[in-house]
């Protein structure tokens, strides 16, 4: 006989470790399935570590109404609970004055999405704020900030820990089907177990299409399909000219290679946008010329041979190249009608902002489910 569990959630990111702390906290029986050795290990660690204001995001979009959301809990949480942050501010700024009704219009689109604290700054101002940075406006955005991910997802696990959550750390979930109880689940590892479960959420980031392929009973066909989005970032040697994050305007669906501060006062630029086949974490030196010519549009005294290979992430997209980005895709029972599944696919920036908000919205979709 399976072993029986209320809830369990597989993968311990920064969404998943929110999740199984929302559910703990309510008095849920709770397993967090990890496959690799420690929790957080890809997207989640891997990111520009940013609170995001809610800025871009199409209004009523669940990627706005999580953001903002998530934003004001997250600094909430952060105050409570000890764990680093720091409202920096972010300038978005235009390199031409063609560029400056599109940061008019990002104004409106913010305060549409409940962030109207946007202030909108003259060449001069600009200078003031940041010396280095060339533009003949820009955009201020004051509720941006910046946070440590690991204190945050270790804050995360304590509380659902405290609260009776279980962490099993390279248990990878082999497959599943449905039953008349919920889901059985078969987990590998070390000790290969068989658990039963009312409610099952899989939030595995980059493996979240693996894992619903793997359940028996649900439909393929609303598994989208996974693109691997290389995000690759350079620190800068010399003295760091920067104390807000600074971003170029945003084209299309992608932000552009932006200024990111680490609570240290370091300097980052990243990420580019780099479509691959695979995961591979390496950062290839010879991309250093393409950031030289991205960053010098706001910053161009940049010298020559000051950018090294930093880190870099990838980030699990339902959508390919040339393609409008989707919004963040939760599929709960009345989507799929599997009971007590919630399945999240495209769970990438501005994800660990709006985790604790998604987190809500799990534990809502999966009780309804079982009412």
């Amino acid at each position: 006989m399976p072993e029986t569990i209320e809830c369990v959630v597989v993968g311990a990111g920064v969404v998943g470790l929110a999740a199984a702390r929302a559910f703990a906290m309510r008095g849920r029986e709770v397993i967090v399935l990890e496959r690799e050795g420690m929790f957080g290990s890809h997207t989640s660690s891997r990111n520009s570590e940013v609170i995001h204001a809610g800025i871009y995001y199409p209004t009523g979009s669940l990627r706005a109404r999580a953001c903002v959301a998530g934003k004001h809990a997250l600094y909430r949480y952060c105050a409570e609970h000890g764990v680093a942050h720091r409202r920096v501010g972010k300038l978005i700024v235009a390199a031409e004055d063609s560029e400056v009704p599109r940061l008019e219009a990002l104004r409106n689109t913010a305060a549409e999405n409940g962030v109207p604290d946007l202030e909108l700054l003259d060449a001069a101002e600009v200078a003031r704020l940041e010396p280095a940075v060339r533009a003949v406006a820009g955009l201020l955005s004051p509720s941006t900030g910046i946070i440590d991910s690991h204190a945050l997802m270790l804050a995360y696990l304590g509380d659902a820990e405290a609260h009776g959550a279980m962490l099993a750390l390279e248990s990878p979930l082999l497959g599943a089907r449905v039953s008349a109880g919920g889901l059985v689940l078969e987990v590998g590892g070390a000790e290969p177990m068989t658990l039963e479960t009312r409610a099952l959420v899989n939030s595995a980031g980059l493996g979240a299409q693996a894992v619903a392929r793997a359940i028996e009973g649900f439909d393929p066909a609303l598994v989208p399909e996974l693109h691997y989005a290389k995000g690759n970032y350079y620190s800068m040697t010399g003295p760091q000219p920067f104390s807000h994050l600074v971003y170029p305007m945003p084209a299309a669906s992608v932000l552009g290679v932006h200024v990111t501060i680490d609570l240290n006062g370091r300097c980052r630029f990243g990420p580019d946008l780099e479509w691959v086949d695979c995961v591979d974490y390496s950062v290839d030196p010879r991309r250093a010329e393409r950031f030289y010519e991205a960053v010098r549009t706001y910053f161009p005294d940049l010298t020559d041979g000051s950018l090294q290979p930093d880190y870099c992430g990838i980030r699990p997209k339902i959508h390919g190249p040339g393609e409008p980005q989707p919004d963040f895709l939760v599929q709960g029972p009345a989507d799929h009608g599997v009971s007590g599944l919630v399945n999240l696919f495209g769970i990438e920036s501005p994800g660990l902002t709006a985790s604790l908000a998604l987190a809500d919205q799990v534990v809502t979709l999966t009780e309804a489910s079982e009412r």
